[in-house]
C-alpha cells in the first residue's frame, strides 16, 4: 500500500559543509542552556547544537541564568507540543531580565515554521531538523540585530556531521545517527513532515564515529533512526544487519543497541545476528502500535496482527533471550472496545519487557488528521490507557520475578536516580541498581539478581567492582540511567521526561 506525502513539501537549502568556521563572537561568552523534549534523536541533536554554540564562544549555564535558551522540541503528541509554548511564557515572564536569544528547534520548529512568532512573539529564531548546521550563523545575525530568523530547509551535511563537532553528554553510552526520516506515512504519525524522507549516511561514515567514540571511552552506541532496519548504504547498498556487523567489529566497542525498526522491515538477518550474540544486545524496541488488525489498517502500519505474532516468534526461536518493548497507543480513530481488548491481549501474548503506551493526539498534516475522525472521547482514552498500564505493571512483575537468583553482566552507568547505590543495564536493557563504589562508573560487573519492582532490579555484585574511568569522559553521574527518566547533564537539559504516556518511536 503507498500512501503519498498529503502536507507541503519542505524547501530546499544550499550546501553548508558542517558548521560555519569562524572566530567566536567578539568579546562575548554568552550562557546558552538546550532544553530537550522527547526521543533520542532530540537529545542527540542537542549534543550537536551545544557543540556548535560553543564554537561560537559560547559556555554552558550551570547554576546561573542563561542568555541563550533552545528549546528542542517533540511535536508527536500535541500535549507536548503545547508545553514547549507554556516553557517560552515562563522564560519571559518569571520576573528578572529574559534571555537574550529564545530559539525553537526540533519537530515543532519544522512543523510550524514562522507561524511559532505568532503564538510565541518572544522567540527570536526557528531551526528545524534539518538545519542545525546553520545555528552558528543564526545566533551570529540575531546578536548583530537581525530580528525572527526562521530556517527550517534542508541541509545535506546536516546528516553527516563530524563526530568532533558533537558535544557529547558525558557517560558511558552514546548516540550514532545512521539515517533520518521515513517513507511509511502511517496515518497518525508526523514524523515524514517534521523529519522528512529516508536519507542514509554511508557506512564508512558510521564506522568513523564509532572509532571516535571508541578512543574517546564509550563502550555503548546506540543507532539511531525513525526506521532503522530500512538503512541501505547509499554508496553499496549494505543493510542494516551488515552495518552492525561494521559498527561491532569497531575494538571497544562492546554494545550496540537501536531503535527504531520498524516490523514489516524486520529481516531475517538481523535475527541471525541477535541469535548470534556478540555486541548486538538481546533487546529490541519493535513498535506495535496496537494488537488490533483492523486499527492497524487504518493506522497503515503494513503489517496484521497474525504478521507481527509471526515475526516475535520467529524472533524468539532464534534468540530465545530476546527481550522486546514497544509503543502502543491507545484510542486511536474509531477504536471499538473489541479493539481495545485485542492490545491487551497482546500484551499477554508478547509479555513485552517494557511498554512506551499513549494516548491518540490528531497531529497536523497526517492522513488520519484529514480523514479519520477522532472518536473516542478522552476520558474513554484515559480508562483504557490506566487499564493498559496496569496489565503492563503485572507483566514486568512477573518477568522480573523469573529473573532473582540469575546472575547477568552490568555495564555500570553512575548513580542510581533513588540515591545511594549505583545504576546499570544488563544485556537485555533493564535497570539494574546495587551497591558499589561511584569510581565504578563505566566498567562491566557481574551482578547477582535480588529483588525487583515493576520498573528496575535489585542486586548484589557477585565480586568487586572495578574502579574505572572513562577516557576524555570523566566518570560521574550517568548520561541516561533511564531512557525516559534521567536529568541530562548540562549543556543538554531534558526538560520533559517521556513517560508512560510517552513513546520513544514512531
Amino acid at each position: 500500500m503507498t500512501v503519498f506525502a498529503s502536507g507541503p513539501p519542505l524547501p530546499q537549502s544550499g550546501p553548508v559543509t558542517g558548521y560555519p568556521a569562524g572566530a567566536p563572537i567578539p568579546g562575548r561568552s554568552l550562557r546558552f542552556r538546550i532544553e530537550t523534549w522527547g526521543c533520542q534523536m532530540n537529545v542527540h541533536d542537542s549534543e550537536k547544537m551545544a557543540a556548535a554554540l560553543s564554537s561560537l564562544g559560547c559556555r554552558p549555564a550551570e547554576t546561573e541564568p542563561a542568555e541563550v535558551v533552545v528549546l528542542n522540541t517533540c511535536s508527536v503528541r500535541e500535549k507536548a507540543q503545547e508545553k514547549v509554548f507554556a516553557r517560552v511564557e515562563q522564560l519571559v515572564g518569571r520576573g528578572g531580565e529574559r534571555p537574550r536569544l529564545i530559539g525553537v528547534a526540533g519537530c515543532v520548529a519544522q512543523q510550524e515554521g514562522e507561524a511559532i512568532f505568532g503564538r510565541a512573539p518572544a522567540v527570536d529564531f526557528v531551526l528545524g531538523t534539518q538545519s542545525l548546521v546553520c545555528l552558528p550563523d543564526i545566533v551570529r545575525r540575531l546578536l548583530e540585530g537581525e530580528t525572527r530568523v526562521v530556517e527550517i530547509g534542508r541541509h545535506p551535511d546536516n546528516l553527516d556531521i563530524p563526530p568532533e563537532q558533537i558535544d557529547r553528554i558525558p557517560g558511558v553510552k552514546a548516540y550514532i545517527t545512521i539515517m533520518e526520516g521515513c517513507d511509511n506515512f502511517c496515518s497518525f504519525c508526523v514524523v515524514p513532515f517534521t523529519r522528512g524522507r529516508e536519507r542514509c549516511r554511508n557506512v564508512s561514515s558510521i564506522v568513523r564515529e564509532a572509532e571516535s567514540l571508541a578512543a574517546s571511552g564509550f563502550q555503548e552506541v546506540q543507532l539511531l533512526g525513525q526506521n532503522v532496519n530500512s538503512y541501505r548504504d547509499p554508496e553499496d547498498g549494505r543493510d542494516f544487519a551488515e552495518l552492525t556487523d561494521a559498527v561491532g567489529a569497531v575494538p571497544g566497542i562492546r554494545r550496540i543497541r537501536f531503535t527504531s525498526p520498524h516490523p514489516k522491515d524486520f529481516s531475517d538477518a538481523l535475527m541471525e545476528r541477535f541469535a548470534a550474540g556478540g555486541p548486538l544486545m538481546p533487546h529490541m524496541h519493535l513498535p506495535a502500535q496496537s494488537g488490533s488488525t483492523t486499527v492497524l489498517e487504518r493506522m497503515r502500519r503494513g503489517y496484521s496482527r497474525g504478521e507481527f505474532l509471526e515475526l516475535v516468534g520467529r524472533a524468539r526461536d532464534k534468540a530465545p533471550e530476546l527481550a522486546l518493548s514497544t509503543d502502543l497507543i491507545v484510542g486511536f480513530c474509531g477504536e471499538t472496545r473489541r479493539e481495545f481488548e485485542d492490545t491487551l491481549t497482546l500484551l499477554d501474548e508478547v509479555r513485552f519487557s517494557s511498554v512506551y503506551s499513549f494516548k491518540y493526539s490528531e497531529r497536523p498534516h497526517t492522513l488520519a488528521s484529514k480523514r479519520l475522525p477522532d472518536d473516542v472521547p478522552d476520558p474513554e482514552k484515559t480508562h483504557r490507557l490506566v487499564a493498559l498500564q496496569a496489565r503492563q505493571r503485572e507483566i514486568q512483575l512477573a518477568l522480573h520475578r523469573d529473573l532473582v537468583g540469575r546472575e547477568v553482566e552490568v555495564l555500570i552507568e553512575g548513580p542510581s536516580r533513588k540515591g545511594g547505590q549505583l545504576a546499570g543495564r544488563g544485556p537485555d536493557n533493564r535497570i539494574v541498581n546495587f551497591d558499589g563504589p561511584v569510581e565504578a562508573t563505566g566498567s562491566f560487573g557481574e551482578v547477582r539478581i535480588t529483588g525487583f519492582g515493576p520498573n528496575s532490579l535489585l542486586g548484589e555484585p557477585v565480586s568487586s567492582l572495578t574502579p574505572r574511568r572513562l577516557s576524555g569522559s570523566p566518570a560521574g553521574p550517568p548520561a541516561n540511567p533511564s531512557d525516559w527518566g534521567a536529568a541530562i547533564p548540562l549543556p543538554v537539559v531534558q526538560a520533559a521526561i517521556r513517560g508512560r504516556e510517552a513513546s520513544p518511536s514512531v
